[in-house]
């Protein structure tokens, strides 16, 4: 077979000799030696074709055509009679890449980059390729100050054609700055400008932030910087002339030299507008930051420059064009500034498309648009609309692409790509939080109901303290103007002894609706109209404020009332009562105050209306970290309910930047309730509370403010043996507790026998809350976006304007009386729900207050 290839080959080299003096047409073309690739590959990249005439010059043209696809070795081309003969050998497959030592650049990283550069699992191996690669990645650790680092390669063939690449890095150490000298300034100091520098050398510090490890990249934005700094403070023509970077013989230090040249100060004369100015000058020159007299800055030309290019496209001119032109007078160092405009031509918008969109109908996407068609193409409009899509909540992202119309120079198209999530739940939850003990619950909740925007829910929930139910369904766009439109369901029994609350339960049901409507892009008005009905189960041991007091603890069958002989002051025979409404009417005495369920009943049928505003700025709808948002709402339960009373609220906080990594919290909320008509004051099961997540933290929940005034329960005596013939009792119970005064009628109380308890807390009418928390991010977590830490100082309490004569720790609102604490807290959303503790310490608790220095919940965050 060798032989017969080899006579083969001479034969076509003899065919093509006799082609160089004469070219003949060819009836066919054969390839062989193909392993991998396609026949119609090589048919694809050959310049000659069946009954073209082949000469010597064809051939070498199709020779190079074949090498120039890269994927040949070697590559023969012959005639066998009019048949135009190819024979190839591929160049390997890769089939592996493994990168061995690697630290520095990611894994991922680099697979990119060698992919980027031909250099993949699957593609035609190239060993040119593979040498300059290990060249660029030695470039790359070389400017990152790892001078010593060295790249091996090793290249294993494999059956089939197929090669693996073993790429191993030794990335060696950082080289450490071990000083760096500015020289040429006179106007500034070298401490002034070093401060600039992100580059270091060594400190006390500097094992952790790395500054004082030389990269060529850091150096390049502190000469930035350097030169920015010159710049916004006047000095026109200041240079950095050179920069000498000299590394020591062992490769582990560098000495860095900055050459400069200051020049001198230079003042801005004058600042106009040039060039055609489509819009009037007035309205133009508000956005010229550079005035007449002021030192010469950059960053202001700059921002003049952005600020004009943004208002002419916000008028249509997408592609206007402005430039900052400085004209220098050296004799009084002076400079005149002419911001020329060149605003292209008006754009409008032919048509929106969306796509990506599968369960959203457009309309929902359409109508958040704020850049309709036909309109000029304003780019505020046209991003405001993109993130008007990603607040809805529906899409993972939202991207615009602008298009350009063919044969016209004034039509764009929009493109809004989306890329949608989940926008609903159906399952079932379990949390647990110190305030609340086990949480269960279970829900549906739909937010984009069959791709038209509304929401329905429906849920229940069960704690230690309270089971609740709520149907719910709102639609933001009730209509085109963007009125919302919703209404709701809900049932909700709670226990509020669990709570630390003063002991009593209720039942409320009740239903509700409500309109929004929008008078900004970022506020927004909301009206309620409502119907509950409150049921009080007060209990025996409710509150004085609650129900008044003494009171019988429990009715037993047989009850005995002893006498008090008026002569002597002992106790007489006792009386058998069978029943305790057989006491005598002027027995039942109340000694104090009337409670609420006293004066109002226990049932209460209420209407009420609210109104709230709320602006928001947020840049998440959880977990911000930029923006501010607040609220104030106004709930009224109108005349003719059964009571009568109002609660005004607000809700306030804002994101403040300090640095990319630290951002300041600033949060307020305030509250403030009253009675009205004949109530004289708010419901106590109105009232608000404090402590705790969300409040002030390192007490506990619901703790702070006025305390419960104990009712005085007490027991009639019960007779432990049968009565004399004298119609005596033999003897008495130690629960005996209750005697008879003959000469008043009056129950006297033997106080020996009373219950008591610690106060509970009770609220008030009047909240006031803040707190300042520095947000920091957590080391060594990627998605930062997932977790909020910070340091927080809470201030807050709860106050009364109606306190009640025996209630404790009950004041009107004071700042002295405000409870401070400081700590750190942390928030992780996990898959379950937020996961949120927090360590507290109260800075000045009073003996009444009950502090807790450890904090945790899940399902709710700070």
């Amino acid at each position: 077979m060798k032989r017969f290839l080899a006579l083969s080959f001479f034969l076509l080299s003899l065919s093509m000799h006799a082609l160089g003096q004469n070219s003949l047409p060819i009836s066919d073309v054969r390839v062989e030696g193909l392993q991998r690739i396609s026949s119609e590959t090589v048919f694809s990249a050959l310049p000659i074709s069946i009954g073209d005439p082949v000469s010597s010059r064809s051939v070498a043209n199709a020779s190079k055509a074949l090498f120039g696809t890269g994927n040949f070795d070697d590559i023969q081309i012959g005639m066998d009679g009019d048949v135009l003969v190819v024979r190839v050998v591929e160049r390997p497959a890769i089939s592996a890449i493994n990168l061995e030592g690697n630290k520095a650049l990611a894994t991922e990283a680099l697979l990119d980059g060698l992919k980027n550069a031909g250099l993949a699992e699957g593609q035609v191996f190239k060993r040119s390729t593979l040498d300059g690669m290990k060249m660029e990645l030695t470039r790359q650790y070389v400017s990152q100050g790892r001078y010593d680092a060295s790249i091996e390669t090793d290249v294993v063939a494999e059956p089939r054609n197929r090669v693996s690449i073993s790429i191993n890095i030794d990335e060696g150490s950082n080289a450490t700055i071990e000083h760096i000298n500015i020289v040429g300034n006179t106007v500034y100091d070298d401490d002034t400008l070093l401060d600039l520098f992100e580059l270091k050398t060594g400190g006390f510090f500097s094992f952790f932030s790395s500054s004082n490890k030389y990269s060529r990249e850091k150096l390049k934005g502190d000469l930035e910087k350097l030169n920015s700094y010159y710049l916004d403070r006047g000095y026109l023509l200041f240079n950095a002339d050179s920069v000498q970077v000299a590394i020591s013989p062992n490769r582990q230090s560098v000495y860095i030299t900055v050459n400069v040249i200051e020049g001198d100060k230079y003042t801005v004369s004058n600042a106009e507008l040039s060039g055609d100015l489509v819009l009037p000058e007035d309205d133009l020159k508000r956005f010229v930051l550079v005035q007449k007299g002021q030192v010469f800055s950059q960053a202001l030309v700059t921002s003049t420059e952005e600020f004009l290019t943004k208002r002419l496209g916000n008028e249509g001119y997408n592609f206007a064009k402005v430039r900052g032109i400085p004209e220098r007078n050296e004799e009084d160092k002076t400079v005149d500034l002419k911001f020329f405009i060149d605003p292209g031509k008006r754009t409008y918008v032919r048509r929106i498309d969306f796509e990506g969109n599968a369960r959203t109908s457009d309309e929902v996407l359409r109508r958040e648009m704020r850049q309709i068609e036909s309109a000029p193409a304003s780019a505020d409009k046209i991003e405001l609309s993109r993130i008007r899509l990603e607040r809805l909540g529906f899409f993972k992202e939202a991207k615009v692409d602008t298009l350009e119309v063919p044969g016209t120079d004034d039509l764009i198209d929009l493109r809004y790509s989306v890329e949608e999530q989940s926008s609903g739940s159906l399952g079932a939850s379990v949390g647990f939080s110190q305030d609340s003990g086990l949480l269960l619950s279970a829900n549906i909740q739909q937010n984009n109901f069959f791709g038209t925007g509304k929401q329905v829910g429906f849920g229940v929930s069960r704690s230690d303290f309270a089971t609740s139910a709520n149907f719910s369904y709102l639609d933001p766009y009730f209509t085109e103007d963007g009125v919302s439109r919703g209404f709701s369901v809900f049932y909700r029994t709670t226990d509020y002894e669990e709570i630390n609350v003063a002991s009593y339960t209720s039942d409320t049901y009740g239903t509700s609706v409500n309109f929004g409507y929008p008078i900004s892009e970022t506020e927004r008005l909301g009206f309620d109209l409502g119907f509950n009905r409150t049921t009080i189960d007060a209990g025996v041991s409710a509150v004085k404020e609650i129900k008044s007091s003494p009171r019988i603890l429990d009715a037993i069958d047989n009850y005995f009332i002893s006498r008090i002989d008026p002569a002597t002051g002992a106790y007489t025979a006792a009386e058998v009562l069978e029943d305790i409404s057989n006491l005598p009417t002027t027995a039942l005495v109340d000694s104090g105050e009337e409670g609420f369920l006293d004066k109002y009943g226990e049932e209460f049928n209420n209407f009420t209306a609210g109104i709230s505003w709320r602006q928001s700025t947020l840049n998440r709808g959880l977990l911000a970290t930029r923006g501010a948002s607040q609220s104030l709402s106004l709930e009224v339960a109108v005349p003719g309910s059964d009571l009568e009373y109002y609660k005004l609220g607000y809700e306030g906080q804002v994101y403040i930047p300090i640095s990319n990594s630290f951002t300041l919290r600033v949060r307020t909320e305030l509250g403030y309730g009253d009675g009205y008509g004949e109530l004289e004051n708010l419901p106590f099961y109105e009232n608000f509370y404090a402590g705790g997540f969300g409040s002030v933290r390192g007490y506990k929940s619901n703790t702070l403010g006025p305390r419960s005034s104990n009712a005085d329960i007490y027991r009639i005596s019960q007779a432990a043996t049968a009565i004399d013939a004298s119609g005596n009792a033999l003897a008495l119970s130690a629960q005996g507790a209750y005697v008879l005064d003959p000469v008043t009628g009056q129950l006297v109380v033997d106080s020996a026998n009373s219950f008591s308890r610690d106060p509970d807390p009770f609220g008030g009418n009047v909240l006031v809350e803040g707190s300042i928390e520095l947000l920091f991010p957590l080391p060594f977590v990627k998605d930062q976006r997932s977790v909020r830490s910070g340091f927080f100082f809470d201030a807050g309490n709860v106050f009364s304007t109606e306190c009640g004569a025996t209630q404790i720790n009950c004041s009107t609102p004071e700042f002295s009386n405000l409870r401070l604490s400081v700590g750190v807290g942390a928030t992780w959303i996990t898959g379950f729900g937020p996961l949120t503790f927090s360590l507290g310490r109260a800075l000045n608790d009073e003996k009444v207050d009950e502090t807790e220095i450890f904090q945790f919940s899940l399902g709710r965050s700070f």
